[in-house]
């Protein structure tokens, strides 16, 4: 098989996530070293043991234990921006590599739950500690894979027309690809991805107030954590 087609076939196995915690910049390029045979098959948390076994069964080879020192696989999370510390520096949308956060300059940012990957990139670039990732009380599904991985390519282009910079923009009041910014001034957003790729079953009634409880007691930490960092 070429390569090129190869490639093709390994990343429609991937859960698109684009969380690099392969070791490379998103599922496209790790598909393209596993088909040049630079990379291992077992490198995807969020794909989990059974992406392994679909991998191996694609190339032919024996398959391997998930390499955890990349992380383990878990419920899918989403990323909740806390409103009264976000302070609008934009380089949680500089992160983001499917364009799920909204916001300008000195304006507060939002996270459209519906576009997180759960990748929690954006976490660490926060200066202010003010993202979280809370259980998104659903599955990853293929259509969620599809979806994150058109965004991925269509930020990628945008940048390469833009020279390589960075991905803020003058005013990000709307995500790429003309989704409308929610209304909510916070949203609950990503995190790690389940192992398996499929459709997402309906939540049990009360699952919007256990998730409001998640997210309440993640920011109540993050503001803990905040009043113990020295000034």
């Amino acid at each position: 098989m070429p390569t090129a087609t190869l490639a093709d076939h390994i990343d429609a196995l991937l859960p698109q996530t684009q969380c690099t915690k392969c070791g490379y910049e998103g599922c496209r390029p790790y598909a393209a070293a596993i088909a040049h045979g630079e990379a291992d098959i077992n490198r995807c948390p969020p794909g989990g043991e059974s992406g392994v076994r679909a991998l191996a069964a694609l190339l032919g080879t024996p398959s391997l234990p998930l390499d955890t020192s990349r992380g383990t696989p878990g419920p899918l999370t989403v990323a909740v921006i806390d409103e009264t510390h976000c302070i609008g520096c934009t380089l949680c949308i500089d992160a983001c590599p499917v364009d799920a956060i909204v916001g300008t300059a000195k304006r507060m940012h939002t996270v459209v739950e519906a576009l997180c990957t759960g990748c929690d990139l954006c976490v660490a670039p926060c200066p202010v500690d003010c993202i979280v990732m809370v259980p998104s009380g659903r599955d990853w599904t293929t259509d969620d894979a599809r979806r994150s991985r058109d965004r991925h390519e269509r930020r990628a282009r945008r940048l390469q027309e833009d020279g390589g910079t960075t991905g803020r923009r003058a005013d990000r009041r709307e995500p790429a690809g003309g989704h409308p910014a929610p209304a909510a001034s916070v949203n609950a957003g990503p995190a790690p991805m389940p192992a398996t790729l499929r459709p997402a079953e309906p939540a049990p009634e009360d699952a919007a107030a256990r998730r409001r409880a998640a997210i309440d007691d993640a920011l109540a930490r993050a503001r803990a954590r905040r009043l113990a960092t020295p000034k």
